[in-house]
């Protein structure tokens, strides 16, 4: 039998999506406010979960305590209060947008979760707009 188990996390960051190989203006045609050579941030929601078979001698899919501290270590870390484009090396050449952010959420986390198991991870940037991303 599998369940899907998730833990939710939230940080702040500040981005700037912006393609280097395009002009001032077709950028701001593209993306809009978030072209800002200012930065914008957002209240990042994210939702973390984990599809597997429970563990007869446990209970668990995934111990919860153990989801925390990876997402803490691995995301919360990286990513809380920085400037996505000039803090963080994923995004030195990277767009961050939500859907860049949430594959290279799931990239530092794969390899923390067993194999056996699926990760899913769901990022909020708004209330109204967010992505998933499954690893396909």
């Amino acid at each position: 039998m599998k369940v899907k188990v998730s833990r939710k996390a939230h940080f702040n960051a500040a981005h700037r999506l912006h393609n280097k190989k395009w002009d001032a203006d077709k950028n701001k045609a593209i993306f809009g406010l978030c072209s800002n050579p200012n930065y914008h941030g957002h209240n990042y929601e994210l939702i973390v979960s984990v599809e597997g078979e429970i563990d007869p001698e446990t209970g668990f899919v995934m111990d919860m305590k153990v989801l925390k501290d990876l997402i803490k270590e691995k995301v919360e870390n990286a990513l809380d209060h920085k400037n996505l484009n000039v803090e963080v090396s994923d995004f030195k050449e990277l767009n961050p947008t939500a859907e860049n952010i949430a594959v290279v959420i799931w990239n530092k986390l794969r390899p923390e979760i067993d194999a056996s198991k699926k990760l899913e991870v769901v990022l909020y940037e708004t209330p109204r707009n967010y992505v998933t991303y499954t690893g396909q």
